[in-house]
């Protein structure tokens, strides 16, 4: 049986349930009942729980935007137009519309990687509400299994949003990764306005000696964008994971990482570029189960005007993880005396035979580096643009791909002009 909240339902919280109550198949499949009833026993999540301190969600989010429909061919022929003018950063793409799999719009899979439908849920369950919401409603979606041993070239994964007026658009994406294959897949989230509220979620499962470079990329401006990723790396297996948010009114990037098998490392890595409002929320959980593990999380967030960042990063040291190595840092630079940046590092350790270690800076621009820079004849908003640049391109170093670390660095450049455009404007 249900447990009723401590607090009456929202007005988000009810549409939320009857969204439930009509989508296609939901109340008869039993994986998607199991989650809705887990999010309705928890509600949206407020500052009462802990992860959720510095994003009250039930308070942003008023209403619950209809569920967008699956795409026609009106919707499909809108996405063509729209990827077509949308440059590639992989060699094979594959189409999300609305968060529908595509076919039609999509590259044949590199050999040695199949696609398949979803598996009714994640192997591992973070207890999460919006995870659990995003199971229940999720209509469509995408597997991509890299076949063991197989090195097939970098695949991005376009997830667009067609169409106007209020929808939610809910997806799934499951990557697994076979034993001693090597992969990169880029996500990318684009074509999403202001009334589009999304939710997105990622499995992740790498194999005994496998490796993955993962990369997501939030380009668009939606008025939600909730994104959870759930990791789990086998013996000796490697995810190096890159995040890049630049757009969107309320965004909250979750990841929950299990190293479960001795020897496994994972890079988690960001860069956030926040003006005019924005709130933008990045929170992980690494655990290391199994000795040997290795973890680095290096995040960095510029922001402007009245926006608000917030960086939440725990991770935990479970009994007979010994020889664990693990360092976490976060570094932020204000723009302006309204902007807000919220850091929050945390170890949980219980094991003695560990290397551990956090740490977290926020501050402006450096004077100095400023009048050294003028004083050679540069304009104040070329000088700091330069050094923001190179505050950014110290994040994008941590993604191995040349021509990807390129395009974001472009995209950051982009960012600047444009916040130098409305300041001399």
């Amino acid at each position: 049986m249900t447990a009723a909240p401590a607090f009456p339902r929202t007005a988000a919280e009810l549409g939320l349930a009857e969204q439930f109550r009509g989508a296609p198949g939901a109340a008869a499949s039993p994986a998607r009942a199991a989650a809705f009833r887990r999010f309705e026993s928890a509600g949206l999540p407020t500052r009462r729980v802990e992860s959720w301190h510095y994003t009250d969600l039930r308070a942003a989010l008023a209403t619950a935007a209809p569920l967008a429909v699956p795409p026609d061919e009106a919707a499909i022929a809108e996405a063509k137009d729209r990827l077509a003018k949308l440059p590639r950063l992989a060699p094979a793409r594959l189409a999300l519309v609305n968060g529908v799999f595509v076919a039609a719009l999509s590259d044949r899979p590199p050999v040695g990687v199949a696609l398949a439908p979803l598996p009714a849920s994640p192997a591992i369950f973070p207890d999460d509400p919006m995870l659990a919401l995003n199971l229940a409603l999720a209509q469509g979606g995408v597997a991509a299994t890299v076949g063991p041993g197989a090195k097939p070239p970098a695949i991005e994964i376009v997830h667009c949003v067609v169409g106007v007026g209020a929808r939610a658009v809910y997806s799934r994406l499951a990557i697994d990764v076979g034993a001693d294959a090597s992969a990169a897949f880029v996500e990318r989230f684009v074509g999403a306005g202001p009334e589009t509220q999304r939710h997105a979620s990622a499995s992740i499962d790498v194999a005994a000696g496998g490796a993955l470079a993962h990369v997501a990329a939030i380009e668009d401006e939606p008025g939600l964008h909730v994104e959870s990723e759930v990791v789990r790396l086998s013996a000796r297996a490697v995810l190096d994971a890159f995040s890049f948010v630049a757009g969107g009114a309320l965004v909250r990037r979750q990841i929950f990482a299990h190293l479960v098998g001795k020897e496994a490392r994972i890079g988690l890595a960001g860069l956030g570029l926040l003006d005019g409002s924005r709130h933008a929320d990045t929170t992980l959980e690494v655990v290391h189960a199994a000795p040997h593990g290795v973890s680095r999380e290096f995040y960095r967030h510029i922001v402007a005007d009245v926006a608000t960042g917030v960086f939440q990063g725990k991770v935990i040291v479970q009994p007979g993880a010994q020889k664990t190595d693990g360092a976490m840092k976060s570094q932020a630079i204000l723009l302006s005396p309204e902007a807000t940046m919220n850091a929050k590092p945390e170890l949980e350790i219980f094991a003695d035979d560990v290397v551990c270690g956090h740490g977290a800076t926020i501050g402006a621009l450096d004077p100095e580096q400023l009048f050294y820079l003028e004083a050679r004849g540069l304009p104040q908003a070329e000088a700091e643009a330069m050094l923001l640049e190179a505050f950014g391109a110290e994040a994008i170093s941590r993604v191995a791909d040349a021509d990807l670390a390129e395009a974001l660095l472009t995209l950051t450049r982009d960012w600047l002009a444009r916040r130098g455009r409305g300041r001399r404007s």
